[in-house]
């Protein structure tokens, strides 16, 4: 969950096209010179991160650090609630300093969105990064993000079922790729063991995404991307002390060192780059990401965070899903692509907004 980059809906314009638009003088400050003007490679690579591109390709990495970081954790005693709320509550706090400025006195906008904040955080975030953390505890963290990237497809067969309007033939190919990459996925008659309640966290993940996607849909520009993030993280974090302390969550917490690569670390070095690396950093990177890309776009990128994961897991765990896995990881990732490319094709309009907006977010891992 796997996602989040990613916890929130941003209006669909392209900050960097209205910049190419307008005067020279607009340029962002510090940006550099433009790309092709001879500049050299430190000029194209600060073109490059002015882009846009760097730093949602950035975003992915950082949001892939957070099943590896949730694992070392898992694997010394800790419960997947007890991380969950740890990196809720931690990142909470600290996003509630930018938020609170953002909102610059018009705490009514709160009011106004509260049913977005609370289904936001209660689904898209609590429920969402709680089953993922499950599946985690069960499978290795690239298995279990690639179930949780399943949610583009979900929403593309339950529009196809509530609509009863066939998607057109990229998507309906997408959709059977990424179908057949879960078999492969699974691997059913493979020598490699899949847990089938890790299985279900996984698929319920991916339910929690999608649904996530419909709530954040609409575009809403009254509520600051910050205030929406940080307002998530906390009604997250306040749901799961809530559940733990009626007793209905599993709570155990462990100050056994963690071990992370060839590096056996304190338990906080894990928690600390949970909460920093791969929920506030993460989440900051990923709303400049989507405001200068556009949310599409962004989104679009967003998909390389199931490389990054399958990197980290393999660099700082030792797991790395086996052969046949990874081709049914790239049949996910293919057919999920070719979901976003049929969007970025299909024409405006009220006939393609369904399906367009409810992907126009980016989950949150």
């Amino acid at each position: 969950m796997p996602a989040p980059q990613r916890p929130v809906a941003v209006p669909d314009r392209d900050l960097a096209a209205q910049r190419t638009a307008s005067t020279p003088d607009a340029a962002p400050r510090g940006a550099g010179p433009a790309v092709g003007q001879g500049t050299g490679q430190p000029g194209a690579a600060r073109g490059f991160m002015a882009s846009g591109l760097g730093v949602a390709l950035f975003s992915s990495a950082v949001f892939g650090l957070s099943g590896s970081f949730a694992k070392a954790l898992l694997e010394t005693g800790w419960t997947p609630g007890a991380a969950v709320t740890a990196r809720l509550t931690g990142a909470a706090l600290i996003l509630a300093i930018p938020a609170i400025p953002a909102l610059r006195g018009r705490w009514h906008r709160l009011r106004d969105n509260w049913l977005t904040v609370l289904l936001f955080g209660f689904i898209g975030v609590a429920a969402c990064q709680l089953f993922y953390f499950n599946a985690v505890s069960r499978l290795s963290v690239g298995v279990a993000l690639l179930l949780e990237y399943l949610a583009p497809v979900l929403i593309v067969l339950w529009l196809w079922v509530a609509s009863r309007k066939r998607p057109r033939p990229l998507t309906i190919a997408g959709t059977l790729l990424s179908l057949g990459g879960l078999i492969l996925v699974l691997d059913l008659t493979g020598a490699v063991r899949i847990d089938l309640i890790g299985v279900l966290w996984g698929i319920a993940a991916a339910v929690c995404l999608a649904i996530y996607f419909f709530i954040t849909a609409k575009e809403n520009d009254t509520l600051p991307p910050i205030v929406l993030a940080s307002g998530g993280l906390m009604v997250g974090a306040v749901v799961m002390w809530l559940t733990a302390a009626t007793g209905l969550l599993p709570m155990t917490f462990s100050t056994a060192d963690t071990r992370l690569g060839p590096w056996i670390t304190p338990w906080w070095v894990a928690l600390g780059g949970l909460v920093v690396l791969a929920t506030v950093v993460a989440y900051v990177s990923g709303i400049v990401a989507a405001r200068a890309l556009g949310s599409k776009v962004a989104s679009f990128v967003s998909l390389t965070e199931v490389l990054f994961a399958v990197i980290w897991a393999w660099l700082l765990l030792g797991e790395l899903p086996g052969p046949v896995q990874l081709l049914g990881g790239l049949l996910i990732v293919g057919g999920v692509m070719l979901v976003r490319l049929d969007e970025l094709r299909a024409p405006s309009g009220a006939g393609a907004a369904a399906l367009d907006h409810a992907n126009d977010c980016e989950p949150v891992p």
